[in-house]
């Protein structure tokens, strides 16, 4: 499907990478977002780590888009946080901006 829809649009056909088709739904299955009886898939995006953590989900009905650009801040967060133990990325992030090292002293200040 995903080679129809590459051939179909010029957009589409820009993109350089992977993308995967599940014809049989075992990875829908696997990350519990198959509608079951329906034989569709919620659209879901899932930031798994080099471990196998799913480290941030984001599941929408159809016909709900999803912002590639926050999901690019999401990635970058993911990766900061892996390689800065003890720190956090606030809301709205953004690569370059300062981070958080949750302590008492925050509560009720963010």
């Amino acid at each position: 499907m995903h080679k129809a829809w590459a051939d179909a649009s010029d957009t589409i056909a820009k993109i350089k990478y992977t993308m995967i088709g599940d014809p049989t739904g075992e990875i829908t299955r696997n990350f519990e977002n198959m509608r079951e009886g329906q034989g569709l898939a919620d659209r879901g995006t899932f930031i798994v780590d080099p471990q196998g953590i799913i480290q941030a989900v984001e599941i929408t009905a159809e016909g709900i888009g999803r912002d590639a650009g926050d999901l690019l801040r999401k990635v970058k967060a993911a990766q900061y946080i892996a390689a800065h133990p003890g720190e956090v990325c606030p809301a709205k992030w953004k690569e370059g901006a300062e981070t958080l090292k949750p302590s008492l002293e925050l509560v009720g200040k963010i």
